[in-house]
């Protein structure tokens, strides 16, 4: 490598995102007047050139580049109006220079393993379509601050604000201060990806000079590291051989935000503010004139939401700032200096208000518009059409609202974002049901089915279209995308709920083709699925599709193809009740759940075997084969669905908590039959006679052993469970006349007074104080 020639070449370092750094680039490129223009940046990205620089284009874009041979995979390059990068572009373009990207392909940095060692950063920063980081002690102070602090500032940004940003650099001052903090900063080894990035762009210049530029009119714009190894000829050419084969890619120009940019905080100069860092670019890099700018606009947020901000208190700000930037010998306010004349001034010594909405304008939610020649692909244009055309949230901040599904338009709405979410798609996020007592545990499966109403919190991020572009291979429309994740769900679905769970997301995404096919695999599993839970689940499910598939279509094979699904597998868990019901300890759980489901569907659905159900829980409740807890559980589901009159639920219990009874399964009993509806059971006298029978027949050592289980099952009574089932303790033992006072005590849970009642009271009290 002729690094004599590679020296000649017009090198000019830059910061990515830093609007000083873009305005003396636009002074050096109008003075050395280049015919070709390199900039830093993916080179097989060289044709999106054009787009960048269209008159519809708007900043903040980015590249992205991803992977088409079906691994989910991409990388953005992004750019600000304020970016030196862009601005290179923008200036090649107007002056009729031949300008190029060449970093390394975007198939290359998609191939580079990023979790491997020894990708790190080279200048403390992180690079796009650079991936990779090198570990660092979370008590490790990076470089840039450790030097920040050193010099009095409290963070690198602030240092980067006062030295770089505000002072009115030349060209000729500005390129070799940057080179040199480039060196500083690049003191020590630098990690191997980024000396092979070296090679491969210092291969990519001296062709252009091959090819017949001279190097005086060959200008590479890059980032300071980068520049810094070209000029001090730090650059091994046979590095670029160590670089991985790329993989099959695409590229493409998005939309990007601000606040996207903001999250890259650490990476580039300007990025934990960017619509500060617009607004100077805006005024020529006049950070007086942002600042003043920016509190104005804090003003006029302040009294938008009732707060008293007149002109003479932003002007009061503006001179407190100008006054901090002065004492710290700063030549303009920054980002540090802005927020504390504002707290001070205009919310009067109070940050609540910049921290709560005031500091979201000065990172700004502007979204980037890219122009229409780039096009968009099937998936992009949908989602685009769908959003415009159901009045979704479109800007790169939160916004909430509530869909009524009782009508065809806000159903649609809501199979689209179903849609998104079961796709893999970010965009929308269910934050509830529509009622702020009632939040949605899930966003999907039987819940979803339940529904009236949706509430919904959706943004938009690159993130979004990043999605998208990557979704393409899956098919070319949502509904196929969708289809297709369902399909591959279906295919490695084990059960007859895991099954019932991707027909039920296809129900609720509009996905048909899938609903046939799920349907015919919830059959299948059926035949030979032995696990109850599973096949209660899929019962509730398919009972849920009968009973409110009114509202969302199911598919050709119609409503009775469910139906009558549903009620072969009702009958199947059945077949399995007594069997699951005779499990081990450290499965009962999951069992009385799926008791509970089955009981559920056999009183809320005509079409369910309701006597084969009820004889099934008498069963249960009748033998000692099965875990006590199902018994117990099947007692107080029959006592509640009233095919159980209390005289024999109080004989039941008392059977089984008699003393005959070993006291673990009693308790386990007891356990299992206070899961159903405890208030209804402890309002019974009877029940509640055999409970405190129970509890004073057991044998100290007997009941110590006892214990963990019982206070397990009576640790879920609340205030007034307890407050019932001591009064009837009171009445079974005859203490009615003092029932008032206990009552009074159990309110105001005064403890002195329960040491001034009688003893058999207070032996009442004790029986139940470890329990309750």
């Amino acid at each position: 490598m002729d690094f004599a020639l590679l020296s000649r070449v017009q090198h000019f370092p830059v910061r990515h995102h830093s609007p000083r750094t873009t305005a003396v680039l636009q002074r050096w490129l109008e003075k050395v007047k280049p015919e070709v223009v390199l900039v830093e940046g993916p080179c097989d990205a060289t044709g999106m050139v054009d787009v960048l620089c269209d008159a519809q284009t708007r900043p903040p874009v980015a590249i992205l580049g991803y992977r088409t041979d079906g691994t989910p995979a991409s990388s953005l390059w992004p750019f600000a109006a304020y970016s030196p990068e862009y601005q290179a572009l923008r200036w090649a373009r107007a002056n009729g220079a031949r300008v190029e990207f060449i970093d390394i392909p975007v198939g290359v940095s998609l191939a580079v393993d990023r979790d491997a060692p020894g990708l790190g950063l080279e200048t403390g920063e992180a690079e796009e379509g650079a991936p990779g980081s090198v570990p660092v002690s979370e008590d490790a102070v990076p470089l840039t601050d450790a030097f920040a602090r050193s010099q009095g500032y409290r963070s690198f940004e602030e240092f980067w604000e006062a030295a770089f940003e505000a002072p009115d650099w030349s060209p000729e001052l500005f390129r070799p201060v940057l080179l040199a903090w480039a060196e500083v900063i690049n003191a020590g080894p630098r990690q191997g990806y980024h000396r092979q990035r070296d090679a491969f762009m210092a291969r990519k210049v001296l062709e252009v000079v091959a090819g017949g530029v001279a190097p005086e009119k060959v200008a590479v714009v890059a980032g300071a590291a980068h520049i810094a190894a070209f000029v001090a000829g730090d650059v091994e050419p046979a590095l670029e051989a160590k670089l991985p084969k790329g993989v099959p890619c695409a590229v493409t120009v998005i939309p990007f935000s601000f606040p996207r940019l903001a999250e890259q905080l650490g990476y580039g100069a300007g990025n934990r503010a960017p619509h500060f860092y617009q607004k100077a670019h805006e005024a020529h890099c006049d950070f007086r004139r942002a600042t003043l700018e920016v509190l104005l606009d804090f003003a006029s947020h302040l009294r938008m939401r009732g707060f008293s901000a007149s002109l003479s208190d932003v002007l009061e700000a503006y001179r407190l700032a100008v006054m901090l930037s002065d004492l710290r010998e700063k030549t303009a306010p920054g980002l540090d200096e802005l927020r504390e004349a504002t707290v001070a001034t205009l919310c009067r010594g109070d940050a609540t208000h910049v921290d709560g909405f005031l500091w979201k304008s000065v990172v700004g939610h502007q979204v980037g518009q890219v122009a229409s020649r780039i096009g968009q692909n099937s998936l992009q244009a949908e989602f685009w059409r769908e959003v415009g055309e159901r009045r979704l949230p479109r800007t790169d901040s939160a916004e909430t609202f509530a869909l009524r599904l009782n009508n065809e338009v806000e159903v649609g709405s809501s199979v689209f974002l179903h849609r998104l979410r079961v796709a893999g798609i970010p965009y929308a996020t269910l934050s509830g049901t529509g009622s702020r007592s009632q939040v949605a545990t899930e966003a999907g499966g039987y819940a979803a089915l339940t529904r009236v109403r949706e509430s919904w919190q959706a943004q938009w991020t690159p993130s979004t279209d990043v999605a998208l572009v990557e979704k393409i291979v899956l098919g070319d429309s949502l509904e196929g995308v969708t289809t297709r994740v369902l399909q591959e769900r279906l295919t490695l679905a084990k059960t007859t709920a895991e099954a019932a769970d991707v027909l039920l997301e296809s129900v609720i995404t509009g996905c048909p083709q899938t609903v046939a096919s799920a349907l015919r695999a919830c059959d299948a599993h059926a035949a030979t699925d032995a696990d109850l839970p599973s096949l209660a689940s899929a019962a509730r499910a398919l009972s849920g599709l009968m009973a409110y598939g009114t509202s969302r279509a199911h598919s050709a094979v119609g409503d009775e193809a469910v139906a009558s699904l549903g009620e072969k597998t009702f009958g199947r868990a059945l077949l399995r009740v007594r069997e699951a019901s005779a499990c081990a300890p450290e499965a009962v759980a999951k069992v009385l759940e799926a008791l509970r489901t089955l009981h559920e569907v056999a009183l809320s659905q005509p079409r369910a075997d309701k006597a084969g159900w009820l004889a099934e829980a008498r069963a249960l409740m009748e033998s000692h084969a099965v875990h006590p807890a199902t018994a117990g559980l099947a007692t107080g589901l029959l006592y509640l669905a009233r095919e159980l009159p209390e005289a024999d639920v109080a004989l039941e219990v008392g059977r089984r908590l008699s003393l005959a009874v070993e006291p673990a399964d009693a308790a386990a009993y007891l356990e299992g039959f206070l899961q159903v509806n405890a208030l209804v059971l402890v309002k019974s006298r009877e029940v509640v006679k055999a409970l405190d029978a129970f509890l004073c027949g057991v044998e100290p050592e007997r009941f110590r052993q006892t214990l963990p289980v019982l206070r397990r099952a009576l640790g879920t009574l609340g205030a007034t469970e307890r407050r019932y089932l001591m009064e009837n303790v009171m009445g079974v033992r005859q203490l009615k006349d003092k029932g008032r006072a206990v009552k009074a005590v159990l309110e105001e849970k005064d403890k002195e007074t329960l040491k001034d009642m009688s003893a058999e009271l207070g032996k009442a009290l004790d029986d139940l104080d470890d329990l309750l």
